[in-house]
């Protein structure tokens, strides 16, 4: 359900915004596996997920693109 409402929340932006928020998750990313690196991380579970959210955004992206 609340993966559903991600994707639809992406699907509704434009290009451009979906590039930003690209970039945000991708910043993300790095400081979590920062914070991993130095034991500093308490929910590593986090990592995961925002790895799903950039397939997920970089998806809507590709769909976006093949339909232009």
């Amino acid at each position: 359900m609340k993966t559903n409402k991600f994707v639809e929340g992406l699907k509704a932006k434009s290009v451009i915004e979906l590039n930003e928020e690209l970039v945000a998750a991708k910043k993300e990313l790095f400081n979590l596996r920062f914070q991993n690196a130095t034991n500093q991380l308490d929910n590593t579970s986090r990592i995961k997920e925002v790895r799903k959210n950039i397939a997920r955004i970089q998806t809507v992206i590709t769909e976006k693109s093949k339909l232009a």
